[in-house]
């Protein structure tokens, strides 16, 4: 390789020594950083960081940056006090748990469903897995699970390990009522068993209008296809507040316009407590209760919500945390009676989203995803980002000698093969003057 003048000069200029990154990344003997996963690229930046003693501003990483709740945990201590580590939990979860369950989503969604179908998970992620394996084998002609990107690259990874079929877009490519025909166009094909969406979107942060909610509903009755809603981020979409029980507005949610829908909500994001591994999967009560002959090719009962309880969750882990359950149930009783309000303290991502995306635009970067039809994006956990002349691929590898970590789009489904997530969680604001010079730095060495 010729190295000319310039070159030499940006690698003798970079903030991270420009030969221990180079060494890093040959010895982590990765095909291409640009297309490594998220734990590979932390492995990569974690080794950057001992080696070079220097810290990088580190947005690769989708986890929380607040500390727990007060109120879960003071719950869980009271709950192993009380000696429930030494007890099995029901498989589908403690009946005080799944009452707050059911009270939360009619407070926050305005949707009824009943305690019986709201079951606790280990995390979001074993929701989705026992519903991808149970949605696809209803109806031995729908097979096949579409996912609405960009998303969370693990649940393709679900599918794949599952052997289930999955298919996808990029769904900013059809916004509005041109989601309709894109969506009757794959519906029509008769093999969709489930389809998936984040709401808020990781990674996107885009948002889906209630006109889009409409859109998927009435496609998902008409094709009877069971709609799979990821409210992992439930609540964040800080330009209105849906944290005020049983006032509106209510979190935008599928469960308005259809009943044959599961709801996955997290506990790690809006209330900051992801290391106990729980959150909620709530089957709508009309499809608990569906009853399909291909369910018995798996299960002893030919009844959704039965063969999802006493088949697939009894087979991946017989239930969840005991004492975590109290943990939930105690933060969900507080949120329900309006004594807790789990929007403040989450704020914080927002807030700093504003910041970052400033400094970002002001260096030469353009923000990916912007839009919600005709409304300008939210400020959240995520935002979207990429630099002229640049694949996100490429990108994500030359952002380490400035010590700026993120994620490729091309992992998440994304057809911006520019951009790149970032995720503001565990940026604090004391490293604010560092992303403010790294990114001047790379956009001197960078600008055409």
């Amino acid at each position: 390789m010729i190295i000319d003048n310039k070159m030499l000069d940006i690698m003798k200029d970079t903030p991270i020594n420009y030969g221990i990154v180079k060494s890093k990344i040959e010895e982590s003997k990765l095909p291409a950083v640009g297309k490594a996963s998220i734990r590979e690229i932390k492995r990569l930046i974690d080794n950057i960081e001992t080696e070079s003693g220097q810290k990088f501003v580190r947005m690769e990483m989708g986890v929380p940056g607040i500390p727990a709740s007060k109120i879960g945990v003071d719950a869980q201590k009271a709950a192993l006090d009380r000696g429930v580590a030494a007890i099995y939990p029901d498989i589908d979860g403690v009946p005080a748990l799944k009452n707050e369950i059911s009270r939360f989503v009619k407070l926050f969604l305005n949707a009824d469903v009943s305690p019986v179908n709201c079951i606790p998970t280990v995390g979001s992620m074993q929701g989705c897995f026992a519903s991808f394996m149970t949605v696809s084998r209803l109806n031995e002609s729908k097979d096949t699970i579409l996912f609405m990107d960009p998303g969370f690259p693990v649940h393709k990874l679900q599918c794949k390990v599952l052997g289930v079929k999955h298919e996808s877009f990029d769904v900013y490519n059809y916004r509005g009522e041109k989601l309709r025909e894109k969506l009757e166009s794959i519906f029509q094909k008769g093999n969709i068993a489930g389809v998936l969406f984040s709401n808020p979107n990781n990674p996107s942060w885009i948002c889906f209008t209630d006109n889009e909610l409409r859109i998927i509903a009435d496609l998902s009755i008409k094709y009877n296809v069971v709609v799979l809603e990821d409210l992992a981020y439930f609540g964040m979409d800080f330009r209105k507040d849906y944290s005020q029980p049983g006032v509106e507005p209510y979190q935008p949610s599928i469960s308005k316009y259809t009943d044959n829908y599961i709801l996955f909500i997290s506990s790690s994001k809006a209330f900051s407590y992801a290391g106990e591994r729980i959150g909620m999967m709530v089957i709508s009560d009309k499809l608990f209760q569906v009853q399909a002959p291909g369910l018995l090719r798996y299960y002893n009962s030919d009844i959704f919500g039965r063969a999802m309880i006493f088949g697939t969750v009894y087979s991946l882990s017989s239930g969840t945390s005991h004492s975590a359950q109290y943990a939930l149930a105690a933060i969900l009783k507080a949120a329900n009676d309006g004594v807790y309000d789990f929007r403040h303290d989450v704020m914080e991502y927002g807030e700093k989203a504003k910041i970052m995306k400033k400094y970002f635009t002001d260096n030469g970067f353009h923000i990916v995803y912007d839009k919600d039809e005709n409304d300008p994006i939210a400020d959240g956990f995520y935002f979207t980002f990429s630099y002229p002349g640049f694949s996100g691929e490429r990108l994500l590898e030359e952002l380490l000698y400035y010590g700026i970590s993120a994620i490729s789009l091309s992992i998440t489904g994304s057809e911006k093969i520019e951009g790149m997530r970032a995720c503001v969680s565990l940026v604090h604001r004391n490293q604010f003057p560092d992303l403010e010079y790294r990114l001047q730095k790379f956009n001197e060495h960078h600008k055409s």
